[in-house]
């Protein structure tokens, strides 16, 4: 046992860098055989002690945070008032018995068919420290309600940060269990949400009551956490029958985004920094064909990316490209041929989606190659494209997308028709860990994960090769001689990325260890090969 149990962590760590090298490869993938427990696919009783009102009147309520600007110095600070106006006020500091600092925000209200909203506050606190916790008061005149966030920190190459990602959220009780289940998870610290937020489209007349429902529901993370807010199909709000005819007028009188700080002339595609990350959100109901806002906006955009200050380039959307469930099967088809060969030029890191209210991983492909002529419109293994991540699993009323096109196509890589979250913790400029919690694993379970490597750093190919020859050597020495033959499988692999691989200098120690590892294991066949000149001893 005590020699053992290192090794199983070292096995996993091996276990995970593979993984993280195959994950480009396109020779099959895994459809989960994970049956989900059956939940309520019901919307929570407007009741619920998760709606309730806070006590005293106008007290703030629906208190919400997103980014302020570009670089993370700014937070709007976002609540609702229901009987009159009061203040649009916010006071803030470091001491929470002495919030030095205070700002002016302003206020909103709209009507829609039968429904008035109550009064919508916004406020955006500038000048902020980076990577400082601010403990911030509303409700200024009437009922004070107080909070804290932690300002994200300053931008950097190698600064780690992690985020959570959830989709489709709702307000049933599904969504309460990821709600849960997401703040049971303690590394997370920003929200990465790719849209559907609370669903009250899905009510008679587009019930707004449920906008207010769901903000209530939500404030126990979003008025401590920033969420990145992307709009889904479920945020356009057009209803002509009942004389509705502006889209998106809940959504974008209730959460604002610095879209301004990011020259976007719409709040439904912007760009913020955070940490090593650049993030790009964009709008899968807004029109992108050419010379549109946002087609002129993001091609503006790309290019402005320095990758050596964020050097991970992640992007927002809510509809996805590539999607092996029969529902919504293909609806981004169309925004796909439009950017994706961008995506590819400009190595874009991962793409995270919703809509389809399941959970998938792509390989790296991409499908830029077709024309009318060639007929090539089969998605190829292509290490210059992102990862696709299908997260619409947050939970919401409409239940699960559990039919899946068969058989599994060979660009997705995993997956399950589960609810859950996820987390991407980037760690440095060159490696990230992506993990996906289902909904019935404890937060230390993860149902699907993923080492993602920078392909912008790529520039020193044997970085895998460092991490996974490292845990192979030190495997071979401290294994029991019977579980040794774990490691075996994954040598042919190991070696031919070897043969592969280029002739530099920082190759020769990894490929001595090889040779020392292949011996330890007696893979003879393997070693002879790979004695070449400078690899003798």
């Amino acid at each position: 046992m005590g020699r053992w149990w290192p090794s199983r962590l070292l096995l996993g760590l091996l276990c995970a860098v593979v993984s993280a090298e195959l994950a480009g490869r396109t020779d099959g993938g895994v459809t989960s055989s994970f049956v989900r427990k059956a939940e309520k696919g019901v919307d929570m009783p407007i009741d619920s002690d998760v709606f309730r009102l806070p006590p005293g009147y106008n007290a703030p309520q629906q208190v919400h945070i997103t980014q302020g600007n570009h670089d993370g110095s700014a937070m709007i600070i976002s609540w609702v008032t229901e009987d009159e106006p009061g203040s649009s006020k916010v006071l803030y500091g470091t001491d929470k018995d002495q919030l030095d600092f205070h700002a002016e925000g302003k206020h909103t209200r709209y009507k829609f068919y039968n429904y008035t909203s109550g009064y919508i506050h916004h406020c955006t606190l500038r000048h902020l420290k980076h990577d400082t916790k601010y403990h911030y008061a509303v409700g200024i005149g009437h009922r004070i309600r107080m909070f804290w966030f932690t300002t994200p920190p300053e931008v950097g190459p190698d600064v780690p940060y992690t985020f959570g990602l959830i989709g489709d959220l709702g307000q049933s009780h599904d969504s309460n269990v990821t709600l849960t289940h997401y703040e049971s998870n303690p590394k997370a610290r920003t929200v990465l949400f790719v849209g559907d937020l609370s669903y009250a489209d899905t009510y008679p007349n587009h019930d707004n009551v449920r906008w207010d429902t769901w903000g209530r529901f939500v404030e126990r993370s979003t008025a401590y956490q920033p969420w990145i807010w992307t709009a889904g199909n479920h945020e356009i709000d057009f209803a002509p029958e009942i004389g509705e005819t502006e889209p998106f007028k809940p959504f974008s009188h209730r959460y604002h985004v610095p879209y301004k700080s990011s020259g976007s002339t719409a709040p439904f595609w912007y760009s913020i920094k955070w940490a090593s990350a650049y993030i790009i959100v964009l709008a899968s109901y807004s029109a992108y064909g050419t010379y549109t806002p946002q087609y002129q906006w993001l091609k503006a955009e790309l290019p402005k990316v320095n990758r050596s200050e964020t050097p991970w380039l992640i992007v927002l959307m809510h509809s996805p490209w590539y999607n092996s469930y029969n529902y919504h099967y293909m609806e981004g088809e169309s925004m796909r041929v439009m950017f994706e060969p961008w995506f590819v030029k400009n190595k874009v890191d991962v793409v995270f989606a919703g809509h389809v209210h399941a959970y998938e991983r792509s390989h790296r492909v991409s499908n830029i190659a077709y024309n009318i002529v060639n007929g090539k419109c089969k998605p190829v293994p292509d290490e210059s494209a992102p990862v696709y991540i299908t997260i619409g699993d947050g939970g919401n009323l409409e239940g699960l997308a559990n039919n899946m096109t068969e058989p599994q196509p060979d660009y997705s890589a995993f997956r399950e028709a589960s609810f859950g979250h996820a987390i991407f913790e980037i760690k440095n400029r060159t490696h990230a860990y992506y993990a996906w919690h289902r909904n019935q694993d404890g937060n230390a379970v993860t149902a699907d994960s993923m080492w993602f490597y920078n392909r912008h750093e790529a520039t020193h190919p044997a970085s895998h090769l460092d991490s996974l020859l490292a845990a192979l050597s030190i495997l071979s020495c401290s294994m029991e001689p019977e579980n040794q033959a774990m490691l075996l499988p994954y040598l042919p692999w190991f070696l031919q990325k070897m043969r592969e691989s280029e002739a530099e200098s920082n190759h020769y120690a990894c490929a001595h260890r090889a040779v020392l590892c292949c011996e330890a294991l007696q893979v003879q066949s393997y070693i002879k090969p790979h004695r070449m000149g400078c690899l003798t001893f």
